[in-house]
């Protein structure tokens, strides 16, 4: 879509908009008909299209990406094959993340958060742990160590992410090729999840004051391993798409949507770097101390879907940087990796026991055999949780996919009063129909592909 569609599709909005004004200043509520596109009513839609007594052909697309089964509703009116309207039905999804949080402890709500966006969980548990230290006052007291290995973890977790995206992405363009190289690549992502946290996705391994536990021996020199694969990899899966002609056809000025487009909807992440603007927040508001890291903001300036898909790509590359630098710091920073005030960190230092799980036994000894006061402690901190100053915080982090916040509120108990995320491919998604309006209806999948969305991420407040 060229931005020429674009300026009309603007142009034809201010129009609209300015109809209905002209038709509630005569007395009604608005000019023309107006459809409520929100599940159960697509009688009343073919109706309603009839009786404007145009020729055209409304359809539901989709599920095609593979995040938005059951989950996204695309509405298209279409001319032959040209897309003229599209419009995005949500709310299909109602995890009741935000609302379990509220009757679980503090610490408690990173095992609910993971679960949001699956396929980046790291940084909604670091998010939102960023959060909550915010409140704590504990910001500069979380251990280096920690801010290392969270760093390591969430530049990990984007490259599984965008491996995803990719993979799925050559899928519905029909590339399977692509789509077995992405998930293969994938797997060995998380065989360092599962080796370092004990599991492959879910991990709720980022806490409130730090991490829940240490590097465990042998997985530096697997992380190692891996940095020395990946870049051949990565370029064995450009060497696929870059040049290749069915690809690019696909992909080249196809969704077209500028920095002024991405302003106006508030769209983050790999969609807006892609219109030449380095907006990372890792540079711009830096956290967990990604100020003293070393890597370039990839951006390109397209604006179409094969920027998107090079954005992506360039940034694994940047990731992999980020985690050959943790490494090295991790090699001369010792030391803890949970907050040193007992009232708040939980145990860190875990051993696996004879019944496969447990705290490190010097810990179990401790509260249980030498100090009740340590036993009382820890049931205390376990089952109540820690108080947290009344008050509220926002933390922002740079997730795969754009800007994704946490905004907590205390009521000073031991439980958020309330939590809520801002989720970028909820606020991303807005951008499907000034994409795909004006293009064919084959490009509407390279569109929501090239914003790569995960539904997952929608809780539950906004849309009940």
């Amino acid at each position: 879509m060229s931005s020429t569609k674009y300026t009309e599709y603007d142009a034809y909005a201010a129009e609209e908009a300015a109809s209905g004004a002209a038709g509630r200043s005569q007395g009604g509520a608005t000019q023309g008909k107006v459809f409520d596109v929100n599940g159960q009513d697509w009688d009343q839609v073919v109706a309603g299209a009839e009786d404007l007594g145009d020729e055209r052909l409304v359809v539901n697309m989709g599920p095609q990406h593979p995040s938005t089964h059951g989950v996204l509703r695309l509405i298209l009116t279409l001319d032959g094959e040209t897309v003229n309207e599209a419009r995005v039905g949500i709310g299909y999804l109602h995890t009741g993340i935000e609302k379990n949080m509220e009757f679980r402890t503090w610490t408690q709500g990173t095992t609910f958060c993971t679960r949001m966006d699956y396929l980046a969980p790291i940084f909604n548990e670091t998010a939102y742990c960023l959060s909550v230290e915010k409140l704590l006052g504990i910001t500069e007291q979380v251990p280096e160590r920690a801010q290392i290995i969270r760093v390591m973890m969430m530049e990990l977790n984007r490259i599984s992410s965008h491996l995803v995206a990719i993979a799925t992405f050559g899928l519905e363009l029909g590339a399977t090729t692509v789509m077995l190289n992405g998930f293969v690549e994938r797997e060995y992502t998380l065989d360092l999840f599962e080796e370092i946290t004990g599991l492959r996705m879910n991990m709720a391994y980022v806490r409130p004051g730090g991490v829940a536990q240490d590097l465990p021996s042998g997985a530096t020199s697997k992380i190692r391993d891996y940095l020395d694969r990946m870049p051949k990899r990565i370029q064995a899966m450009r060497k696929l798409m870059d040049s290749n002609p069915v690809y690019l056809a696909r992909t080249q000025n196809i969704a077209y949507l500028d920095l002024t487009g991405c302003m106006a909807l508030g769209i983050t992440g790999p969609v807006l770097r892609s219109t030449g603007l380095p907006w990372d927040l890792r540079k711009s508001q830096p956290y967990c101390g990604y100020e003293t890291y070393d890597f370039e903001v990839a951006t390109q300036d397209t604006c179409d879907v094969y920027g998107r898909y090079l954005v992506r790509m360039d940034e694994m590359e940047e990731s992999l940087k980020i985690v050959e630098q943790c490494l090295d710091r991790l090699q001369s920073v010792k030391g803890p990796v949970m907050i040193e005030d007992k009232k708040i960190g939980w145990p860190a230092q875990l051993a696996i026991g004879a019944d496969g799980m447990g705290n490190s036994p010097r810990h179990i000894a401790h509260i249980m055999g030498t100090s009740m006061e340590a036993l009382i402690h820890h049931f205390k901190l376990v089952t109540e949780g820690f108080r947290v100053p009344a008050g509220q915080a926002y933390a922002p982090i740079e997730s795969p996919r754009g800007e994704l916040g946490a905004h907590v509120v205390s009521d000073g108990g031991t439980r958020p009063y309330r939590v809520h995320f801002r989720e970028p491919s909820f606020v991303n998604l807005q951008a499907a129909p000034a994409m795909a309006e004006g293009g064919m209806i084959a490009d509407v999948i390279a569109a929501v592909a090239s914003i790569d969305p995960v539904m997952g991420e929608w809780t539950d407040d906004i849309r009940t």
